[in-house]
């Protein structure tokens, strides 16, 4: 499990890399009207994911558990089966997003959101919308050889796939977007990397797993059902992930317009990777979940909730210290001293609330659905989506984007206390324990970073890389001492490397 998620680590770090470079690179090329327009165009098309019904993640439950028992024919229906099911739900997706086009057009693009923009920008943004809506739709099931990857716990080279296509178009924005600034370029760019990046996917499911079969020869319709009654949880987790975390944008450009959308979308853009980070663990989390219960080993469950909520939590305070602290300065520095201020404010209020909200994402929400224990995680995620909406609506006249990340960061907290509940019940954890160690701890063990930092910006104006970076290593120093000698100090899961081992209070 640690080889896995140290992989998923690698990708997100790797993700990491490719945002800080890609970002201001795209805002320069296409300017922040542009830029808004292209963030609007990803959240309008992103709601179609919706209608793939959760069946990536059924797939890997159902494909884990024929595994499990060393069924390979099983393995091969559930694949034809959620093929079958990812086809069709792909056309219709198709079909809606040519419909939504029109609603994109005047709702949006006729409106304070296109008003900056010429003719030829308005038809890019319009080809673009289309191309988003095709590469969403095509996804459903071009990503299926990921999930077959996932079920045999093959995450080592499913990153070194993903990596590889995120590498792929980075480059490909590099050379190509200066030759033709516009939106529909970067559509292009995700069509034909989602192209190369599936026949890659397929060919290393056929080399590593001889007999696996991606085709409807197998389909069981009996199968469909069970499917399907799974991944009408997942795609409700699916639904209140984009109420709470993907309609922001279009929010702010109904009320607002496309710079407070970059504005928004600059503060916010951390959270993509580091949700997509605690995510890597829960992919890792939630077939293991399913391979104990099926094994009779629920109370090894236990452990595995405090060991990683404490390490997830762990390494989100260690971003969310910088990000707080000197993010707003970080924001300056990298994309534009504009971007300080709205921006600065909006990644703090997020930072807060995601500490939270990540831990239990990553964590106790993948065990309870691996556990076989959807629906209230589920009705849970979609309560908050909906309160997220709501919120931000009523809030963005009077705080602007400020009021829009607040709707987002209430119900992110509650949502995390909730199912952190359900979890530590479900396990018979006590939830004094698992906040003593999960979150108690390192939150304590954080505040002596913060009180170097504070001390260092007292000292010093932040007004280069250099002095940034600075900030960066106090607070890195500092955390990674309280780590070893406080928080993971006699730690019972946890073992320190060798040279560390005594100052952790181990021989």
């Amino acid at each position: 499990m640690s080889r896995s998620i140290g992989s998923n680590t690698a990708l997100n770090v790797l993700q990491i890399a490719v945002l800080m470079f890609l970002t201001p690179f795209v805002l320069r090329t296409l300017g922040e009207e542009q830029n808004g327009v292209w963030v609007a165009v990803v959240s309008m098309t992103g709601v179609l994911r919706l209608l793939v019904l959760g069946v990536p993640m059924a797939s890997v439950k159902s494909i884990s558990q024929a595994k499990g028992r060393g069924d390979l024919a099983g393995v091969n229906r559930a694949i034809s089966t959620c093929l079958a099911i990812t086809l069709a739900m792909g056309v219709v997706a198709l079909g809606l997003g040519w419909l939504q086009r029109e609603a994109f057009e005047h709702e949006y693009l006729d409106a304070a959101l296109g008003k900056a923009l010429t003719g030829d920008q308005r038809s890019a943004a319009e080809l673009a919308f289309l191309l988003s809506a095709l590469q969403v739709a095509a996804a459903f099931a071009m990503r299926l050889p990921y999930g077959i990857l996932e079920a045999h716990d093959d995450f080592p080279i499913r990153n070194a796939l993903m990596g590889g296509e995120l590498l792929v178009r980075a480059g490909l924005t590099v050379v190509l977007l200066p030759l033709a600034p516009d939106l529909s370029t970067l559509a292009w760019i995700l069509v034909g990397t989602m192209c190369i990046e599936f026949a890659l996917a397929w060919l290393a499911v056929i080399r590593r797993h001889p007999g696996t079969h991606f085709s409807l020869a197998s389909f069981d319709r009996s199968l469909v059902r069970e499917i399907l009654s799974f991944s009408v949880f997942a795609m409700l987790l699916n639904v209140g992930t984009l109420l709470a975390f993907r309609l922001d944008a279009l929010v702010i450009g109904r009320w607002l317009d496309a710079q407070a959308i970059t504005q928004f979308d600059m503060g916010n853009k951390f959270f993509e990777p580091l949700t997509g980070f605690v995510i890597g663990i829960g992919a890792v989390v939630m077939p293991a979940a399913s391979r104990l219960k099926a094994g009779g080993r629920l109370v090894d469950l236990r452990p595995v909730l405090l060991k990683w909520t404490r390490i997830s939590f762990s390494l989100v305070l260690a971003v969310g210290v910088f990000l707080v602290l000197l993010g707003p300065d970080f924001l300056a520095l990298w994309v534009g001293e504009e971007f300080r201020g709205p921006a600065g404010d909006v990644l703090r209020v997020l930072m807060v609330s995601f500490a939270l909200y990540l831990p239990v994402r990553g964590v106790a929400l993948p065990i309870l659905m691996g556990l076989g224990h959807p629906v209230q995680p589920t009705v849970a995620l979609l309560a908050m989506g909906l309160v997220n909406v709501g919120l931000s609506i009523a809030l963005v006249g009077p705080y602007g984007i400020v009021g829009v990340a607040l709707g987002t960061a209430i119900p992110n907290v509650l949502f995390s206390l909730f199912v952190a509940a359900l979890a530590c019940r479900e396990l018979a954890v006590p939830a004094r324990e698992y906040l003593a160690y999960g979150i108690g701890k390192p939150l304590c063990g954080a505040l002596p970073a913060v009180a170097a930092v504070l001390l260092y910006k007292s000292s010093f104006e932040i007004d280069t890389w250099i002095e940034l970076a600075a900030g960066g290593l106090v607070a890195c120093t500092v955390l990674g001492v309280s780590w070893v000698t406080f928080v993971l100090r006699d730690d019972p899961w946890i073992a320190l490397p060798g040279p560390l081992r005594k100052l952790g209070g181990r021989s």
